[in-house]
This record gives structure tokens, C-alpha cells and sequence, in this order.
């Protein structure tokens, strides 16, 4: 999507005691960062107005749903799948186009980034 991401996964061990998702947003928070501070054309280099920190990558309060049955990983595939034909995007005619969607790899059972694993193997 062109302004946000939808990803799944699962957590394997604790990274101390933050949250997964709080890893997952600071540590590419500050992969972007430094990527915008290298090469400011990519992205529009803004500072934070808040107090706590100067920059702000991600959303304050990203939806983090916990995903524990086979008809909610489904049900959560499914939307995500479809989001970019979504009317307000309308990036792509099937899912399977899109080219940072995991529909191809559900669809042809290949993985082009080497890091999708099939949910049907965890139910």
C-alpha cells in the first residue's frame, strides 16, 4: 500500500520484554531513518512536533490483533489480499499482481522474498 503495510507473523521468543511489534517498529524505524538521512529524495524528510522523540516513522498505535485460530489468520489473509483492489487504491486487477502481497506465493507457491511461510503449516 502506498501509505501503510499489513503483516502477519509469528513470534517465536520474546525480544526482552518489548512487544513484537515495538521491535519490529524500531528497528526499521531506524533502518528508514538512516536510509532518508543517506538519500533525502526518497522519502520527505520531516521532524517530529512531539516532545518524546524527534522523528516519527510509524503510526503511535498500530493495530496489533492477535491472530489465534486457522479462520482468523484466513480471514486476515483474505483482506489483505484484497486490499490493493480496493477502490480508494486500485493498484492492481488480482491479488496475485501486487507485487509486496504474498497472494502470488499462495497462488504459484513461490516465494520471491525468501520469507513467507504457508500459515496452513502452523494449523
Amino acid at each position: 500500500m502506498p501509505n501503510h503495510i499489513h503483516a502477519i507473523w509469528e513470534m517465536v521468543n520474546m525480544n526482552g520484554k518489548e512487544m513484537p511489534y515495538a521491535s519490529f517498529n524500531k528497528f526499521t524505524s531506524h533502518q528508514f531513518l538512516e536510509r532518508v538521512r543517506l538519500t533525502p529524495q526518497i522519502i520527505p524528510f520531516k521532524d517530529s512536533h512531539n516532545r518524546e522523540r524527534k522523528h516519527r516513522f510509524w503510526q503511535r498505535d498500530p493495530l496489533a490483533i492477535q491472530m489465534n485460530s486457522k479462520s482468523i489468520v484466513e480471514q486476515k489473509i483474505e483482506y489483505i489480499h484484497l486490499n490493493p483492489l480496493q477502490e480508494h487504491w486500485n493498484l492492481v486487477s488480482k491479488p496475485e499482481d501486487y507485487k509486496w502481497s504474498s497472494a502470488r506465493f499462495y497462488e504459484t507457491g513461490v516465494d520471491e522474498f525468501g520469507i513467507i511461510t504457508d500459515y496452513r503449516e502452523r494449523f
